[in-house]
């Protein structure tokens, strides 16, 4: 038989390609009908806020509802499609669904983009950086809910990717003046989407100081960073501006429509909760494990690879128990190749702190720090889910991807073999259990009923470190 050209070897990976992503979004769309209408974390609330615009476009006050504290970009988007549509509730939230999901591949766009720009000659490389982020669980059963997290993780992937590749550039750089003001827009309603959006914001402003200073250019780099961040921040920061100016604080924390979260474990933080990775994390992957409830990283790992909430699957039985160990396990592939190619990374920041590496780890690092700081002052399992990371999506599947496809193109035939099959095994099982209806059928409600606690400490320690600027509810 002829030997397979390297040509013929890319044909069939692309077609693998388009498999994947045309298999990614059927369930997607398929999730979006069959996932129970009042299903998804907060999503009666989120409905509730939709429901207030498509009667009145007048912005709520914070702590009007549940979800009115949010940013309103989202709650905005989804009311108007309500509008255009004129359905009931079921078809406004399942278009948003539809809407959101379909929004949300632009995540994997984005890391594919960047793959083919900077190792064009590596198809498989590209392929596995979409997979890896279309079926990773957390993306796959956010994009179910009712709720702006992909949407958020969509407009940041777009804005890192435009600013790395401004930076990738071998000559001046990459991007026009206008097209970095576009890179504004888009960040200022990631930014008017979550909080969260903040992260890019400054990722990229850093990014654009190190490289006009390692240029030479540090006038075109003022320029990048005062254009891009006062109009992300025109479009963005304005609710920020109105609760301060309104009601006292720049984002609301500790309102009392939220004071059921105060009863729920384990109620205080510790430096310890963010050492500790128990092996409950892999034995019993539900985030009430004791052993989980003072481990920070541990349960988000357990959301990051699995459903450790229940939002999606059944509460408890061994069938979903052990599932979730080995998805667990299997998710330890990529996330030891994320940990190796996020080192490379930061050592080609180092060596050339100007180039698109620097955009990438400074995104990373935000975010983690970003989240530390969340789940430290918000004190509850169900702050704790790696939902608040898929901003970093696009770096998760750039260093992942490099480091899998040298361990599958590399090395002897034994090692490629293995690391092929539990590749494979990770993504047929997260797509088939993240299917709904698929594998387990949820008949339960969504997540968990926990056992409270005194509350108590957590209003002590709010009063005691009010004056350092703790946001605490004003009555408007």
């Amino acid at each position: 038989m002829p030997a397979v050209t390297d040509q013929q070897k890319s044909t069939r990976i692309g077609w693998w390609g388009v498999g994947i992503v045309l298999t990614a979004t059927a369930i997607r769309i398929h999730n979006a009908f069959a996932y129970p209408l009042h299903f998804g974390f907060d999503a009666p609330a989120n409905w509730d806020y939709i429901q207030h615009l498509l009667s009145s476009w007048r912005l709520p006050r914070p702590n009007e509802g549940w979800s009115t504290a949010h940013p309103p970009f989202f709650y905005y988007v989804s009311a108007l499609l309500g509008r255009v549509i004129a359905g009931d509730k079921q078809t406004i939230t399942i278009a948003v669904r539809v809407f959101s999901s379909l929004v949300g591949l632009a995540a994997a766009g984005c890391a594919v983009v960047w793959v083919r720009r900077v190792d064009p000659g590596r198809a498989l490389r590209a392929v596995i950086a979409a997979a890896l982020i279309l079926f990773l669980p957390a993306h796959l059963y956010m994009s179910a809910m009712l709720g702006e997290e992909i949407l958020s993780s969509a407009l940041i992937s777009i804005v890192v990717l435009g600013v790395a590749l401004d930076l990738a550039s071998e000559e001046g750089w990459g991007l026009s003046v206008p097209l970095v003001a576009g890179l504004g827009v888009v960040a200022g309603f990631g930014f008017l989407t979550k909080l969260t959006g903040v992260l890019v914001m400054v990722a990229a402003c850093l990014a654009w100081a190190i490289a006009g200073w390692k240029r030479g250019a540090i006038r075109d780099a003022a320029v990048r960073i005062l254009l891009f961040g006062s109009v992300a921040t025109v479009i963005g920061g304005w609710p920020y501006v109105l609760n301060f100016v309104q009601y006292g604080y720049f984002y609301p924390q500790n309102l009392s429509v939220h004071e059921i979260m105060f009863t729920m474990p384990p109620g205080e933080r510790f430096a310890t909760d963010y050492l500790r990775f128990p092996l409950a994390t892999f034995t019993d992957p539900q985030v009430l494990s004791p052993d989980l409830l003072h481990s920070v990283w541990g349960t988000t790992y357990t959301t990051l690879w699995y459903d450790g909430h229940r939002v999606m699957l059944p509460r408890s039985a061994p069938p979903v128990e052990n599932t979730g160990t080995l998805l667990l396990l299997l998710g330890l592939l990529p996330t030891m190749a994320f940990a190796i190619g996020f080192t490379r990374g930061v050592k080609r920041a180092l060596r050339d702190p100007g180039g698109a590496d620097t955009v990438f780890v400074a995104l990373v690092v935000l975010t983690i720090a970003g989240y530390v700081m969340f789940t430290w002052n918000n004190p509850w399992y169900a702050t704790v889910k790696a939902s608040y990371l898929l901003g970093a999506a696009v770096p998760f599947g750039v260093y992942s991807s490099e480091v899998l496809a040298d361990w599958l193109t590399a090395g002897n035939a034994l090692r490629r073999g293995v690391v092929g099959v539990l590749l494979g095994a990770l993504l047929l099982g997260s797509a088939s259990v993240f299917t709904v209806g698929l594998v387990f059928t949820k008949r339960e409600g969504p997540g968990f009923e926990w056992p409270r606690v005194d509350p108590s400490r957590h209003y002590e320690r709010v009063q005691k470190t009010s004056s350092a600027g703790a946001a605490l509810e004003l009555e408007p």
